[in-house]
Formats: structure tokens, C-alpha cells, sequence
């Protein structure tokens, strides 16, 4: 059995690089740091959604299915950087090599996690694959938009057109699933900076799991699940989060018609 993988990302201002993106002084304040680069983002496009290099990540969520189960959590500790965060996930990839699952990865999730991942100067040798290490990744590996490793679902639902792609939260709750809980991604800078670590990486699981449960859908869609297993895989989904007593999951588990 081939471990699947949906993940998810949130992320916050990379305030430090922006002092010197920005040639602000430096011991300009934080908050004074963001606030600067939205204005100017909000000139240039009309909104303040800053670009994947700036942003530092706050959170990386896993929902992983392989032959021991069912399983969602965040990486490493709340308060741990992130070079150390982006780093265990590219060797996740290093050492399970993972069937990956986002919603709009290739878009923004994946792009945020190399760039930072080159800011930091890791090493991602297995993501990066082209076929030089293992011949099979030649025809079927991470990066290329068209091959099986990762599954971007948003963008192949909208058959690759970016004017049909839709909303994780408003396809999940379509599909009769609990959708986004608790904030949004426009939420999660306020929340960080009132040191709302935790609530932001429960968010981020919540998120992750949508995604699973939507790539079970994708897989009964495209004839990869019967309607048997497609159920038994979401019972287990409804099983493993349904014993949780972290109060994000009850919250999802109500919210699930």
C-alpha cells in the first residue's frame, strides 16, 4: 500500500526578510513590518496576499493513510522554526515516499515550502527527483504537472482552468463534509501574533483532513475506490477523529452530516 499524504501549510509574514527585502531599519517593529508590506501588495495587485517568498511558515498538517491506519497531526512542536518544520517534511517525502495530496499545493503550497526550503538551505533530494536517482521518478515524480506523485486536486477538479477552480471549504461542504472550522487564512497573522500557535495548527489539521476526505471522493470519482471501500475509507476517517478528545475534532466530527 502506497502511503497517501494530504498536507496542508499556513503561514505569517517572514517579518525578518522583509526588514531587508524592504530596506526597512532593523528594529523596525513586527507588526509595523507587515503592515508596510500589505500596503504596498495592496497597491500593486489590490489585495495583500504576499508573495510565497515572504511568507514563513507557521504550520505543515499531515493527514496520512497507510497500512497502520488513519492519522492526522501537525510537525514538530509549536514553538519549533521553521527551517526544522519545512525540513521533516521533505523527509517524509525522503523516506516514505508518499502518494502527496493538496488543495492548490502546486499553486501556493509546495511553492512556499521549496523557496523556504531554499532560504534556509535544506536539501529535498527525493521531491527534487527527475529520474537522475531513481529512473521511475523519470516518468512519474513530484514536479511535473501532468504526473501522479502529487495530486493537486484543485487544479485538476477545474481540468487545469483556472476560472473553474473552487474554494477547499465550499467544495468540502458540498460534498457533505465539515469544510473549513474555526478561521480562515486571513485570520492566521492575527492569530499568531496573539500567540495562537495552537488554534492556527488545529485549523491547518481540520484543512488537511478536508482534503483527504475530498481525494476519497476523487478516488471513488475516477473508479479507483468501489462503493464499498470508498465507505469503509471514510468510516475509518469518521472512527479515528470521532475517539479524539482535542476539541477541534469534536468540533468537525458535529459538523459532519
Amino acid at each position: 500500500m502506497i502511503p497517501v499524504l494530504a498536507f496542508d501549510i499556513e503561514t505569517i509574514p517572514d517579518c525578518a526578510g522583509l526588514i531587508e527585502v524592504l530596506g526597512l531599519p532593523p528594529d523596525t517593529p513586527h507588526a509595523h513590518v507587515a503592515e508596510i508590506a500589505f500596503q504596498q501588495r495592496r497597491k500593486q495587485t489590490g489585495s495583500d496576499f504576499l508573495q510565497p517568498y515572504v511568507q514563513r511558515v507557521a504550520a505543515i498538517s499531515c493527514a496520512l493513510r497507510d497500512r497502520e491506519g488513519f492519522r492526522v497531526w501537525s510537525l514538530g512542536a509549536p514553538d519549533e522554526d521553521e527551517a526544522h518544520l519545512v525540513q521533516r517534511f521533505f523527509d517524509g517525502i525522503a523516506r516514505f515516499t508518499p502518494q502527496l495530496v493538496s488543495w492548490n499545493g502546486s499553486g501556493f503550497d509546495l511553492p512556499v515550502l521549496v523557496q523556504r526550503a531554499l532560504v534556509h538551505g535544506l536539501e529535498a533530494t527525493r521531491f527534487w527527483d527527475q529520474g537522475e536517482d531513481d529512473r521511475e521518478f523519470k516518468w512519474n515524480n513530484y514536479l511535473s504537472r501532468y504526473h501522479g506523485r502529487h495530486l493537486d486536486l484543485m487544479d485538476l477538479l477545474s481540468l487545469y482552468q483556472g476560472r473553474a477552480a473552487a474554494p477547499l471549504d465550499e467544495m468540502a461542504r458540498l460534498c457533505g463534509f465539515p469544510g473549513k472550522l474555526g478561521m480562515d487564512g486571513s485570520q492566521v497573522w492575527g492569530a499568531y501574533a496573539e500567540g495562537r500557535i495552537g488554534e492556527i495548527r488545529a485549523y491547518c489539521e481540520t484543512d488537511a483532513t478536508n482534503t483527504y476526505l475530498l481525494y476519497l471522493r476523487f478516488q471513488r470519482l475516477r473508479g479507483q475506490l468501489s462503493t464499498e471501500a470508498y465507505a469503509g475509507e471514510v468510516a475509518l476517517v469518521r472512527e479515528t477523529l470521532g475517539a479524539s478528545k482535542e476539541p477541534h475534532w469534536q468540533e468537525f466530527m458535529a459538523a459532519w452530516r
